[in-house]
C-alpha cells in the first residue's frame, strides 16, 4: 500500500508556494516507519532540501531545511506554523535535527513531544505552552516544480507527433478544427499559442483584444506551418465571431460552417446568416471543406457566470453537432490565473483540486463528459516560450486531432 501524506491538498499547495514553488516527495512517515529519530535520519539524510511537518492536535508546525539533512552537521532552518491556511515563519539559523524541536528532553521524538521556546511560539503566533504532544511527523524532499529539460523533452515528443500525424485513412489532407465560444474566451489566443510553439517563438498573427464585441469579425482559417521547414501541418484552426446571448455568431452560420459552405474571410452579420446567394458561398463542399472537430472555448475563471441564455444556446448548438455527427470538446483557457494555480502545477494540472472542481462545473452546467474537457494557458503577455505551457497546449491539440479521427472513422462508407 502506498504511503500518503496527511496534508490536505490545500495545505500542501500553501506550503509549496510559500517556500518558492516546490514539489514534495514523501520520504518518511512516523506512523509507518516508527517514531525513532534514527529511522528518520536513515531515510532523510543527503536528500537535498527537505521539509519536516509535525501534526499537533490543533495546528501544524515544521521546519524547512535549506540544505540536506545531516546527522553530524548543522543546516540552515526556517521554522513555520500552518494554522488553517495561514503560514507564519521564523528563521532560526543553522541547527542539527536533535535541537530543532525537542532539545529539553531525551528521547522527545520517540515520546511524541515538541518543545519550542516562548520566543519561537510568539514569532509563529502559537499559543502556550511551549511543550506539546504530536500525533504524526512526515518528512518530504523538496524539488523544483519545473524541470525545464524534462519539459522540453516532452514538448519535442509532442511536436514530432503533431508534425507526423496523418488524418484517419488519409480521408482528408488537413483536419479542420473550429473554435467556438463567448467573446473574449481565448479562441484567437489559442491559435496564436499553437502558431508560436511551431514557429519556436511567440507570435501574435491573429488579432487579440478585449473589445466587448470581440476582435474576430470574419471567419478565418489558419493553416499552421512547421517552423523547421515551413511546410503546412496536417491541421487548420478555424476562428469565428464570438457567441453572445443576442448578437454574435448566429446558429444558422454555425451549421453552414460545419457543412463547409462558409469561405475563408467571410464577414459575419449577426442579423443575417450566409445564404447560397452569397458570391463566395461554397455550394458543393468536399469532406476537406467540412469541420471535423469543434472546440468550445471558455475562460476558466468565468464559466460559472455564463448566463442562462448562453447555456441554452450552447446546448442547442451541441444538439446540432450531434445531429451532424461532429465531435466536440470543451477547452478552458486562463487556467494559470485561477486561485492557487501556478505554472508549476501544470505537469499535474488535472489532479489539482480547483481544476477538478472547474471540470465538474462544466460537466454539470453544459453537459460535457469530464474526459472531453481540456485546460490550457495561452500565450498572452509572455515574450518567451515555456515548455510546460507548451505541453498543455499541444496535448489539447492532440486530443482534438484524435476526436477528428473519430469523426472521420464514423462517417458512412460512401
Amino acid at each position: 500500500m502506498a504511503v500518503t501524506t496527511r496534508l490536505t491538498w490545500l495545505q500542501e499547495k500553501r506550503l509549496q508556494h510559500h517556500f518558492g514553488g516546490k514539489q514534495f516527495s514523501l520520504l518518511y512517515k512516523a506512523s509507518v516507519h516508527e517514531f525513532y529519530s534514527k529511522n528518520l535520519l536513515e531515510k532523510c539524510c543527503n536528500q537535498g532540501p527537505t521539509i519536516i511537518v509535525i501534526y499537533s492536535e490543533n495546528y501544524v508546525t515544521g521546519a524547512y531545511l535549506l540544505d540536506s539533512l545531516q546527522e553530524e552537521r548543522d543546516v540552515p532552518v526556517i521554522l513555520f506554523a500552518l494554522q488553517e491556511t495561514e503560514i507564519s515563519e521564523y528563521k532560526i539559523g543553522s541547527h542539527r535535527l536533535e535541537t530543532l524541536f525537542y532539545d529539553m528532553y531525551r528521547n522527545a521524538f520517540e515520546n511524541k513531544r515538541v518543545t519550542m521556546s516562548s520566543k519561537v511560539n510568539e514569532e509563529l503566533g502559537l499559543p502556550e505552552p511551549c511543550t506539546t504532544t504530536f500525533q504524526e511527523c512526515e518528512v518530504f524532499r523538496c524539488e523544483d516544480l519545473l524541470d525545464k529539460r524534462k519539459g522540453e523533452g516532452v514538448t519535442g515528443t509532442l511536436l514530432f507527433a503533431m508534425s507526423t500525424y496523418k488524418p484517419y485513412k488519409d480521408m482528408v489532407h488537413q483536419i479542420r478544427i473550429l473554435l467556438l465560444g463567448p467573446t473574449g474566451a481565448g479562441k484567437s489566443s489559442f491559435i496564436n499559442s499553437v502558431k508560436s510553439i511551431f514557429r519556436g517563438h511567440v507570435t501574435n498573427q491573429v488579432l487579440v483584444g478585449c473589445d466587448a464585441t470581440g476582435i474576430s469579425k470574419k471567419y478565418r482559417t489558419y493553416p499552421i506551418k512547421d517552423g523547421n521547414d515551413g511546410q503546412c501541418l496536417p491541421f487548420i484552426l478555424c476562428d469565428s465571431l464570438g457567441l453572445s446571448e443576442k448578437e454574435g455568431l448566429c446558429e444558422e452560420d454555425i451549421v453552414s460552417i460545419l457543412k463547409g459552405h462558409v469561405p475563408d474571410r467571410y464577414q459575419f452579420n449577426s442579423m443575417e446568416p450566409i445564404t447560397s446567394r452569397h458570391h463566395n458561398y461554397i455550394h458543393s463542399p468536399s469532406l476537406q471543406d467540412r469541420i471535423h472537430c469543434v472546440a468550445f472555448v471558455f475562460d476558466a475563471n468565468s464559466v460559472e457566470q455564463l448566463s442562462g441564455e448562453m447555456v441554452a444556446k450552447i446546448k442547442r448548438i451541441r444538439r446540432e453537432m450531434i445531429k451532424y455527427g461532429v465531435v466536440h470538446l470543451a477547452l478552458l483557457t486562463h487556467v494559470d490565473s485561477m486561485d492557487l494555480i501556478t505554472v508549476g502545477d501544470f505537469p499535474d494540472i488535472y489532479s489539482c483540486v480547483p481544476v477538478k472542481l472547474k471540470l465538474e462545473t462544466v460537466q454539470r452546467k453544459l453537459g460535457f463528459a469530464l474526459s472531453d474537457i481540456l485546460v490550457v494557458s495561452n500565450y498572452v503577455s509572455e515574450w518567451e516560450l515555456n515548455p510546460v505551457k507548451d505541453i498543455l497546449i499541444l496535448s489539447a491539440l492532440r486530443q482534438m486531432l484524435w476526436a477528428a479521427d473519430d469523426f472521420l472513422e464514423d462517417l458512412p462508407l460512401e
